[in-house]
């Protein structure tokens, strides 16, 4: 069974134990403007602001649910039919699905940190995981997605540190001291690393895959569009200031 499977399937079992899918319950979703998302930032170059990543949010009984996308839009859904989405193949409806997913659970008291940082939070959740992981400052550590503050805050604190990522505009630069590389070419970066910290967006795209069941090594998941599913699925999750 895939993994969108089952998290359908928890989700649709969850609102049945609840009594939530016979009810006239809808969750609206919008597009979040940039400042919405992230706040008001000294650093400049998040992929939220510049027009890389598109941030939507659930809002189920004022809790909130967020996930990454590269789609702007927004609707009204009856959670009964959310089954009717298509999360094995089409992304913008496994976002819409996993924000979904996510404010339900946070309403139900399942998860937290399900909003996404904002203001100075990004830049003080990079230092609680660079301390997070200081005991392991020999290790090579491979992050997964552009985050700037994490690649600041690692490299300069002296970890073996590589990163990939999917935008054109990054592979190849240096970022901080580090340059990026393609996300696309994983496999020996994931050989290499002791340590791995993915995205969880990466669950929007379905190359979450590449990183599950690794041998051997010791990966964390980070943000808030992995709230939700990284709990369903038993995955290990760092996420220090958001809500």
């Amino acid at each position: 069974m895939s993994i969108y499977k089952i998290l359908m399937n928890y989700f649709l079992n969850l609102i049945s134990e609840h009594n939530l899918d016979d009810e006239e319950i809808f969750v609206s979703l919008k597009s979040l403007t940039e400042e919405e998302a992230i706040g008001i930032t000294k650093r400049k170059d998040f992929p939220l602001l510049n027009g890389k990543e598109v941030l939507i949010e659930a809002n189920f009984k004022n809790s909130l649910g967020q996930a990454f996308t590269s789609s702007r839009s927004a609707l009204s859904i009856k959670l009964s039919d959310v089954r009717n989405l298509d999360i094995e193949n089409n992304n913008y409806d496994i976002a819409i699905f996993i924000s979904i997913l996510n404010s339900v659970m946070k309403y139900l008291g399942l998860i937290s940190n399900t909003v996404h940082c904002k203001n100075e939070d990004p830049e003080l959740c990079a230092e609680q995981i660079a301390n997070f992981l200081s005991a392991d400052l020999s290790k090579n550590i491979l992050l997964i997605g552009y985050q700037p503050a994490f690649i600041d805050k690692l490299s300069s604190a002296g970890y073996n540190l590589r990163v990939l990522d999917l935008n054109v505009d990054n592979i190849g630069e240096f970022r901080y001291g580090i340059k990026i590389e393609d996300g696309n070419l994983f496999k020996e970066a994931i050989s290499w690393a002791n340590i791995i910290l993915c995205t969880g967006s990466t669950i929007g795209n379905r190359s979450i895959m590449n990183f599950l069941n690794l041998e051997n090594k010791e990966v964390y998941f980070y943000g808030t569009t992995i709230a939700g599913p990284s709990k369903i699925l038993n995955l290990k999750r760092l996420c220090f200031m958001s809500n």
